[in-house]
């Protein structure tokens, strides 16, 4: 594999690993390089990233893990974004795993997952990123998984007083969960749409 190549895959796999970061070793492992050689390339990359201002990112190294980072010398720019309002809409899968745990919480995955038929890895993650839902605890059982429930941002973001507020479930919501995903979904989506 051409060295350049190793480049491309590991720009990649910064990419992908996000905050989480690469160690040398997950490097050496995907490329089938050595260490050494994942140290040279590391350091030839840094040196690239750093020196071409024609790039907004860089490559740090925290924890002894490589990922890529923004520079410091675009920090204003990053603050304006982050300063300025965006979008709030959720994907529907968001939608309906809100939903799931406005309603059951305090909920695990797993029984997101039991209602909606469908991981909820990504929707959870958006969630929390979003405050719209925190840990609140772990579950008893085997495993203690842990358990969520919404914050005051969710209250906020739908323009509720407390959860009280919540549409009102049908009363045979019980024989078929299955449904549950739909009804949050539109619940959900009512209100939202008068908040936005």
């Amino acid at each position: 594999m051409a060295k350049s190549n190793h480049k491309a895959i590991t720009e990649a796999l910064l990419f992908t690993a996000g905050d989480a970061g690469l160690s040398n070793e997950q490097i050496a492992k995907a490329l089938d390089i050595s260490a050494q050689d994942v140290e040279e390339l590391m350091a030839n990359m840094k040196q690239t990233y750093q020196n071409d201002s024609s790039r907004g990112i860089e490559v740090a190294v925290f924890a002894e893990k490589y990922q890529f980072v923004t520079k410091k010398a675009l920090s204003d720019y990053i603050k304006l974004l982050a300063d300025s309002p965006s979008p709030s809409t959720l994907t529907q899968a968001g939608l309906e795993t809100l939903a799931i745990i406005a309603y059951k919480q305090p909920v695990t995955r797993v029984q997101m997952e039991e209602v909606r038929g469908v991981k909820t890895d990504g929707p959870v993650h958006t969630l929390l990123a979003r405050g719209l839902i925190k840990e609140v605890g772990r579950n008893e059982g085997a495993g203690r998984a842990i358990l969520y429930g919404t914050t005051e941002e969710f209250l906020d973001y739908l323009g509720l007083k407390d959860l009280s507020e919540l549409p009102p479930l049908p009363e045979d919501i019980e024989e078929d969960e299955k449904e549950d995903s739909d009804l949050f979904f539109e619940s959900l989506k009512n209100g939202l749409s008068g908040n936005e």
